[in-house]
């Protein structure tokens, strides 16, 4: 017989699917997507070949919205019908259903899990991906050294998700680790899931650079903006940049290591610097540098704008840059504690090696009062 943990655990999956159907608007969205489909059977839909890309993108966004949650509620209905045959069945096919009823739950959890915080990703450029900036803060070696441990870290967790990874650029410190890096992650839903991230990160360790054996604390920034693709315009004039070319650093294969292929691209008036020479060919090096500064005007933008939103409603908006989010303790003690959801864990070892989850779907979770909003009134 199916054990009373199972029969809350499916209570949750029925109230937490119907809350994200609600949600998700699901019923609205679905003649939505009639309607699209039946305007492409025109004759004069592919007249327009730009407009057709968009309704297409955009009829694609609606079913990626909405085909995980009807999917999933088939699913729902296949377990009340378990339910049913249960409770009609033999001795010998309730034993027989039950157990079909505990794996299905027990697989229907994670994938609900995963559906909602999908549902959470809606922003303009949630879907695109994410370019990573770690910088190194005060503390020379310590902070280095710090750098390229989440370095290494995001690296790991970008490879859990099945992202890929583009090294822009690394910047090796004087004695040890990295003072400065940029990486490119693709994927699905890069930007909404790494944007979590962006932020100040501490380390406490026992230093492995000091021979007394003391007690040091690190800091180290790191920035997360989106790719933006060619659909916005960032017209940047050719006197506001300064481009200068030199041999690439680090490793790299013959040719990268002996022409001057590593492009440097400063926006004078904003005094942002864009760096990249992970490619041998320098046009590459330039095209892709060029993709980052204009990523990085556009956020800086955003971020004006957004400040003064935050001005007139006297409160402060998204986590920006130099707020501190996170505390890695390896001394005296082990706890990797977020501060803004309160999401701690002992396992620090487990997320210095890429098991950042928890992590970025309490934020998403809790940065998403919109969800909260409806579910108060649902509940009410």
């Amino acid at each position: 017989m199916i054990v009373p943990e199972t029969f809350n655990h499916i209570e949750n999956i029925k109230k937490r699917a119907g809350h994200l159907w609600r949600f998700l608007d699901v019923e609205q969205k679905q003649r939505e997507i009639e309607a699209m489909e039946a305007q492409m059977g025109a004759p004069e839909f592919w007249d327009n070949s730009d407009r057709a890309q968009k309704h297409i993108a955009k009829l694609n966004g609606l079913k990626r919205i909405v085909l995980p949650i009807v999917s999933f509620q088939k699913k729902v209905a296949d377990l009340n019908t378990l339910l049913e045959l249960i409770e009609m069945g033999s001795a010998s096919e309730q034993e027989e259903f039950s157990r079909e009823v505990e794996a299905l739950v027990k697989a229907m959890l994670p994938e609900l899990d995963e559906i909602e915080i999908g549902a959470f990703l809606t922003g303009q450029f949630d879907r695109n991906n994410a370019i990573f900036s770690i910088q190194a803060g005060a503390g020379g070696t310590e902070s280095n050294d710090w750098a390229d441990l989440l370095f290494r870290m995001y690296t790991r967790w970008a490879e859990r998700r099945g992202f890929t990874i583009e090294v822009q650029d690394v910047q090796v410190g004087d004695q040890a680790g990295i003072s400065k890096a940029t990486i490119l992650i693709k994927g699905e839903n890069a930007y909404g899931y790494a944007k979590a991230e962006r932020g100040v990160h501490r380390l406490v360790r026992i230093s492995p650079f000091d021979s007394n054996q003391r007690r040091h604390t690190s800091f180290c920034a790191v920035d997360v903006i989106a790719e933006i693709t060619d659909e916005i315009k960032v017209d940047i004039p050719e006197d506001e940049l300064r481009i200068d070319v030199y041999r690439s650093s680090g490793k790299g294969g013959q040719g990268v290591n002996t022409t001057d292929s590593a492009v440097r691209i400063t926006h004078i008036p904003s005094g942002i610097v864009v760096v990249c020479q992970n490619e041998r060919s320098q046009i590459k090096n330039k095209a892709s540098a060029m993709s980052i500064l204009k990523a990085r005007l556009y956020e800086k933008r955003q971020d004006e704008q957004r400040a003064e939103m935050d001005k007139f409603y006297g409160e402060k908006g998204e986590i920006g840059w130099g707020s501190q989010i996170r505390s890695y303790v390896l001394q005296p003690y082990q706890m990797v504690k977020d501060l803004r959801t309160g999401i701690s864990t002992s396992d620090t070892q487990g997320v210095l090696d890429g098991d950042l989850d928890r992590f970025v779907n309490a934020w998403l979770r809790a940065g998403c009062p919109r969800h909260r909003n409806k579910e108060i009134q649902m509940e009410e």
